[in-house]
């Protein structure tokens, strides 16, 4: 049996073994996302062991983000082509081998190159899970369900990434936080070649690999630029890699418009559904990008927290996107899908402004910060789901692999957008706020380290014991404080214009009818 008229055998309504199948894909959607944080806690061992340098410390921490989101776009097109179970295990398999060599690395350059096939492997898993779960559950409510658990698992990695991490440090060497995937990626090989059936494009072609080449630099030239930005302002370097990647991204749309066998369909884009699908989750995580940021700050540089007991703090946000996520597809069913999404960036809108509030209002810090995320992301989990879920809906099932990676790719760029700009507006604002509260008499070296960052009043106040240190780091507080403010209004205000999108310039004629229907009931 050719492997495109698999599809046929695939039931309408999914059985057990389908959703057998989901929490296969679940548990490597969960590692992928484990896989972007636990590092970070793991950091110091290895510079103690490995002596990386200041520049390959963050090649080390960057380089997987990196390949993963570069490749995105080339590996769900692919998948199309070869097949996405096919490609799905080709990626596993690469997963285990390569976080076998970087448990066992032995330099730093080693370390750099295994992470960077660890993205590339990366990228072959994202797009093949969701594109698989697409074409897996037919109707529209399962699917609902299976996007929901898929979510929910990428939300689980990311917020016990450090608590994981710093429990393997306790008890073993560096290398062990990369063996996790191991195991992982084993039962992935075993099960999938009885639970997942095969998927792929009946007029598969070759490959482009001219616009692979400019899709990577268009890709990984933006991200690089958008990092550095935010990491260390406007300089001349990453806003030449800027203009190369937008310039590269032109370059790769007008190919795509003329070659016979294109690595992305561009007639996607004349989708209303799908165009607002991709705007909610580009919106949407920029916002979500820039709280996490300054989220982070406050726990650990206000709070005092260490890392792992921020860490913690951070689970609750995470588990209420777990809850949100699960929750909307039951809460689809009573309402339409607009009126869903509005009323959670609502919700969202809410918990971006309430640090505000609880200023105003003289709350506790940390109380509220926890709060104000909870609802921040029981607010935004049915924009993810039910977005994700129209993307998939929206394109013909041979196309789903190549419609996936761009969803994914729509997160990767909000974050790193959200964490560029949203990070420097708050970096702006404590500068232009803390450079009127540095006293004179202040050590050049002390009044350059308050006035650039919180983090650099923390530093220089432990090694200097002038007397007006209390004072400068009430100030500097105050100043990231108002920071935070700031960047929660921006966030707030966005979030407000994409429900007016939402319900008037991507409203679809299945959530008119549904409300109808909903008002005829009420």
């Amino acid at each position: 049996m050719s492997e495109h008229h698999q599809e046929a055998v695939v039931p309408e309504t999914a059985g057990m073994r389908q959703w057998l199948g989901l929490g296969v894909l679940a548990l490597a959607t969960l590692l992928l996302a484990l896989d972007f944080s636990v590092l970070h806690l793991a950091l110091p061992h290895v510079v103690a062991d490995l002596q990386p340098s200041s520049t390959q410390q963050l090649w080390i921490l960057d380089i997987y983000g990196f390949m993963l989101a570069g490749f995105l776009v080339t590996m769900g097109t692919l998948g199309d082509r070869i097949g996405r179970k096919r490609l799905l295990m080709i990626g596993a398999a690469l997963f285990g081998l390569c976080s076998i060599a970087a448990a066992y690395s032995v330099s730093a350059e080693m370390l750099i190159i295994t992470r960077a096939l660890l993205g590339m492997a990366g990228a072959t898993l994202m797009p093949s899970t969701l594109s698989l779960i697409g074409n897996m559950f037919r109707k529209p409510k399962q699917r609902g369900i299976a996007i929901a658990v898929w979510l929910s698992c990428f939300s689980a990695g990311g917020a016990i990434g450090p608590l994981i991490g710093g429990l393997m440090l306790q008890w073993f060497w560096w290398g062990s936080v990369f063996l996790l995937g191991v195991p992982v990626m084993l039962v992935l090989l075993l099960t999938a070649p009885f639970l997942l059936p095969e998927f792929r494009s009946p007029q598969a072609g070759k490959l482009d690999l001219p616009s692979v080449v400019i899709s990577l630099v268009a890709v990984l030239s933006v991200i690089y630029a958008l990092k550095e930005i935010a990491s260390y302002g406007i300089q001349p370097f990453p806003i030449a890699m800027l203009i190369l990647g937008i310039g590269s991204g032109y370059i790769f749309i007008r190919r795509q418009q003329l070659v016979q066998e294109p690595l992305l369909n561009l007639t996607f884009f004349r989708n209303r559904t799908f165009n607002g699908a991709l705007i909610g989750l580009l919106i949407s995580v920029f916002a979500l990008g820039g709280f996490v940021l300054f989220f982070a700050q406050y726990l650990q540089l206000v709070e005092g927290l260490t890392p792992l007991k921020a860490g913690l703090w951070m689970i609750p946000y995470a588990l209420a996107n777990i809850v949100g996520a699960m929750m909307t597809p039951s809460l689809a069913n009573r309402m339409s899908a607009s009126k869903l999404i509005a009323l959670g960036l609502a919700l969202a809108s809410f918990g971006f402004l309430f640090y505000n509030i609880a200023v105003w209002l003289s709350l506790p810090g940390l109380a509220v910060m926890v709060s104000g995320s909870i609802l921040i992301m029981l607010g935004l989990s049915p924009l993810m789901v039910l977005s994700t879920d129209r993307v998939v809906a929206s394109v013909p099932p041979e196309q789903t692999g190549s419609a996936s990676s761009l969803s994914e790719m729509s997160s990767e760029m909000g974050m790193a957008l959200g964490i560029a700009i949203l990070g420097t507006v708050g970096t702006a604002t404590y500068r232009r706020l803390i450079a009127g509260a540095i006293p004179e008499n202040t050590p050049a070296e002390m009044a350059e380290a308050v006035g650039d960052s919180l983090a650099g009043a923390v530093a220089a106040t432990e090694s200097f014991t002038d007397p007006s240190y209390p004072y400068l780091m009430e100030a500097a507080r105050e100043a990231f404080s108002a920071g935070i403010q700031v960047v929660g209004v921006v966030s707030a205000v966005l979030l407000i214009g994409l429900i007016i999108l939402n319900q008037t310039v991507f409203r679809t004629k299945s959530d008119e009818s549904q409300d109808n229907e909903a008002d005829a009931r009420g």
